[in-house]
């Protein structure tokens, strides 16, 4: 009950700072945002930091302590309850979602032109007028199921800038409960520790600032993907497709799980082998295609979603080791050999990639031979492809962290991402900025989370490994504590 309390009073304080020192849009109509004084702005930013350094404290005592679910539950609407009306945190996306929702509302094409088409006195003006400077002439990178969520926003509020936003707010808050029953059911499946799960998958300050907090459409994309992983784990192949056909047009890296789930539902399957292996590499791949087909077609975006997905790495995020890497040798590269530094920019990006798309294989083969258990296996190919790629943000390591959840909490990959997850919090300020103190301080919290980690494991060396040990699922062909029966550890 303790960390509960600290972690409400560290949420109120994030909540209250995020009044003055969140991303307040450039014209807030109804006047609940609106800017103040510079110091009443940096005293609102110093009291939100304070209150995450409480909300992490807690909830990394409450991960340490465990609890039920029911008493995790409860714990979770208490720390989000106080952001619900707070102005966007730590990002300005949301005022670009609704933006690109009255775009398709007027029937602009959001994947040719960016926000700046919109009258600034029309519908959803103030949202464009918000957007970040780097995204104002942008299209949309985002799929046509999530830009109709978007559209639907706008008609519902006639693009007044509160009710829009607060309407995307419902909308994340619905992803969190998407996740939060996926995540108890895949933790069932395997027979793991329902609050334990919850407690990195839902609980997590990462996903409180950036999904609730930030509203960032990535946790609808999650809970999606994770909706369709318990659907395949059931024998549920089609609609297992078709849920991650939608997650697929919110943010296209849930394409991935086709490649696990597919592995999973071959496991599940009866029949001969060749039966087996063509279900699951065609099933549910199937579904998903005739869902984007359709719902693309539907939309009245059409298809142009799959040529922009390559926008945002137009920007360079300091998170990105394949763009720092990139940018450090370009300077290098043209003082020795006279190469542009944009180009070895986009070779040392490319690499990365490459990178990702051989670690990913690599995972795939050892799910699709039974070393490795197909929800572990996707977790960390989606871990993987974050640190590999050229834009980074912070909330992107929401994407793989609720798989590894329910397989590997207490694991090597899960206990990392729990420190990732504590350190990367503090790397945006409330208003979506990134200071250089915010890595500062996020570098600190690393090392004393790996520290702490340590220490545990010195106390406790049987706590190190693979976790608690976790029955086989129910269905037949699914694998035990990552490995298939039988077979050796890879």
């Amino acid at each position: 009950m303790g960390c509960r309390r600290l972690g409400l009073a560290g949420s109120l304080a994030i909540g209250a700072g995020g009044w003055v020192a969140g991303r307040l849009p450039a014209h807030d109509p109804w006047g609940w945002w609106t800017e103040r004084s510079p110091a009443v702005t940096t005293a609102g930013a110093a009291l939100a930091y304070a209150g995450l350094a409480l909300l992490v404290a807690a909830w990394w005592g409450y991960g340490r302590a465990g609890a039920p679910v029911r008493h995790t539950l409860v714990t979770l609407a208490w720390w989000a309850a106080p952001l619900l009306l707070a102005p966007p945190l730590y990002s300005a996306d949301v005022y670009s979602y609704v933006a690109q929702g009255a775009m398709v509302l007027e029937g602009h094409d959001v994947y040719g032109e960016g926000p700046s088409v919109l009258d600034p006195a029309g519908i959803a003006g103030d949202a464009a007028a918000s957007v970040g400077a780097h995204w104002t002439d942008t299209p949309a990178p985002y799929g046509p199921f999530f830009l109709l969520l978007a559209r639907g926003a706008v008609a519902l509020t006639g693009g007044t800038l509160v009710p829009a936003v607060l309407v995307l707010r419902l909308v994340a808050v619905a992803a969190l409960l998407l996740i939060v029953w996926a995540v108890r059911r895949l933790a069932r499946e395997y027979g793991a520790d329902e609050g334990g799960a919850l407690w990195l998958a839902a609980l997590n300050p990462l996903l409180l600032m950036h999904v609730v907090g930030g509203m960032h459409n990535d946790g609808l994309m999650a809970g999606l993907a994770l909706a369709g992983t318990v659907c395949a784990l059931r024998g549920r192949w089609a609609l297992a497709g078709v849920l991650i056909g939608l997650a697929t047009m919110v943010k296209s890296p849930a394409a991935l799980a086709l490649l696990f789930v597919g592995v999973a539902v071959g496991r599940a399957a009866s029949g001969s082998p060749a039966r087996r292996i063509a279900l699951g590499a065609f099933g549910p791949a199937a579904a998903a295609a005739a869902t984007v087909l359709a719902v693309s077609a539907m939309s009245g975006t059409g298809f142009g979603w799959l040529h922009t997905q390559g926008v945002a790495g137009a920007i360079h995020t300091s998170l990105s080791l394949s763009s720092d890497l990139g940018a450090g040798l370009g300077p290098l590269a043209r003082s020795v050999a006279g190469v542009d530094p944009g180009t070895v920019l986009s070779a040392v990006r490319m690499l990365g990639l490459g990178a990702a798309a051989v670690l990913v294989a690599r995972l795939g083969w050892r799910s699709a031979t039974g070393r490795l258990d197909p929800v572990l296996a996707l977790g960390l190919a989606l871990t993987a492809l974050v640190a590999l790629s050229p834009m980074v943000q912070p909330w992107y390591a929401l994407w793989g962290v609720p798989f590894v959840a329910v397989r590997a909490r207490w694991g090597w990959s899960g206990r990392l991402l729990a420190v990732l997850s504590a350190a990367l919090v503090f790397e945006t300020h409330p208003s979506g900025s990134t200071p250089g103190f915010g890595f500062a301080v996020g570098g600190a919290v690393a090392v004393a989370g790996l520290v702490l980690l340590w220490r545990d494991a010195v106390a406790d060396p049987g706590r190190g490994g693979g976790g608690p040990g976790v029955p086989r699922p129910r269905h037949p062909g699914t694998v035990r504590d990552g490995v298939r029966a039988g077979a050796a550890p890879g």
